[in-house]
């Protein structure tokens, strides 16, 4: 038997600050032009915010009142001071990704990026990563809702699965650290934690979990007074929470150019499909790129002995239905249509309450279903 951790974060958490921020300003430039070159950091300590990066576009947009905006809807209502240091995308970088030697979009970075998917939940991801999501999600909406005089905006829980044979066997431990106003009772604070968060959503009977809540005694001062904040420090938290491999890079604040976001995404959607389609019980999809060039250099599939077919007779299956290049996965996943704002909190991965294609695969996972049967008949 062992034991897996995941962590998620609220909406309020410092770090998770300056993902919003960031992507909101994304989404900004991108309503105006969608061959925008953006990369754009956050960074946040106390009444300061500083936004830097890249920035190549014909959009008109306030980037601080953006920032403002992103604070006063997590329920941060301070005045704050936002600098900025804004340049242009390197020329160097803007040659290998407008135009490669055979005239397709290159790819914006080197590196190497991971998708997963496995049949544990609904989503197709590892229990503890969705359920740290769950409550991180559920603590934010009553905070807004109902409990603003109770709750403060930042906070932090993790949750520990016992498994056995390699499936999730019980809950071992669940920690929710969530910011509390001054004059809050932290009895009543933990009652409704655990009487509105965790026992809809685990059950009733807790008895044989170890349930932490706030156990360090007071969290009054959160946010970015009680921590500084910067864009893609959470890259486990957006994605499979530690229980599988994570790439080179972060995503918030990024255009789809850059492969760190678009072919991260490509991959999970990749191997959801070859789960959902039944071809195995998990699967793990890595992809490399060169600078420059469309095409990836390396792709690999790595089922753990769990496909209905070797690892390798898989990955021709799926390069005969998968295109790996950037301007591609930018059709494919339709990224004009996608809100990346939204994606900011709760992980990138699993989301099947957004209508982003990388989740909804049933047409990919029938196609590659039918691939499957064909090449079963002709054997």
């Amino acid at each position: 038997m062992k034991i897996i951790t995941s962590e998620s974060v609220f909406s309020g958490h410092p770090d998770k600050i300056c993902d919003q921020i960031s992507d909101a300003i994304l989404d900004a430039i991108m309503e105006q032009d969608q061959s925008a070159r953006v990369a754009v950091e956050t960074a946040i300590k106390d009444d300061l915010v500083v936004i830097f990066g890249e920035v190549t576009t014909t959009a008109s947009v306030d980037y601080a009142e953006v920032a403002k905006q992103v604070l006063n809807d997590i329920g941060y209502i301070d005045e704050f001071s936002v600098l900025e240091k804004i340049s242009k995308q390197s020329p160097d970088i803007a040659i290998g990704v407008n135009e490669t030697l055979d005239h397709q979009q290159g790819a914006g970075d080197q590196g190497m990026m991971y998708g997963f998917a496995c049949k544990e939940t609904p989503e197709l991801m590892p229990l503890p990563i969705v359920v740290a999501h769950d409550i991180a999600k559920e603590v934010d909406m009553i905070r807004k809702l109902k409990y603003n005089h109770i709750f403060g905006p930042d906070g932090k829980c993790q949750v520990s699965v016992k498994y056995l044979d390699g499936k999730p066997l019980a809950y071992d431990t669940i920690i929710v650290s969530a910011q509390t106003r001054p004059n809050a009772n932290p009895l009543i604070a933990k009652e409704i934690i655990i009487e509105e968060v965790l026992k809809p959503m685990i059950g009733n009977d807790l008895s044989g979990i170890n349930i932490l809540i706030n156990p360090t005694g007071a969290f009054v001062i959160g946010g970015p007074y009680g921590d500084s904040g910067l864009t893609g420090r959470k890259i486990i938290v957006d994605t499979y929470g530690g229980y599988a491999k994570h790439g080179g890079g972060a995503f918030s604040g990024k255009d789809v150019s850059k492969v760190d976001r678009c072919a991260t995404y490509y991959a999970r959607y990749v191997a959801k499909a070859l789960v959902e389609a039944g071809l195995a019980d998990t699967c793990e999809v890595c992809v490399s790129y060169s600078i420059g060039v469309a095409n990836p250099v390396a792709v690999s599939i790595d089922t753990s002995g769990t496909g209905k077919l070797s690892d390798e007779e898989l990955l021709e299956l799926v390069k005969q239905h998968f295109d790996f290049t950037p301007a591609n996965i930018r059709k494919e996943l339709e990224f004009e249509k996608v809100k990346f704002q939204a994606l900011a909190t709760y992980g990138h991965m699993g989301r099947e309450d957004l209508p982003v294609r990388w989740e909804h695969v049933e047409a990919k996972a029938t196609e590659l279903k039918e691939a499957y049967e064909k090449t079963k008949g002709s054997a």
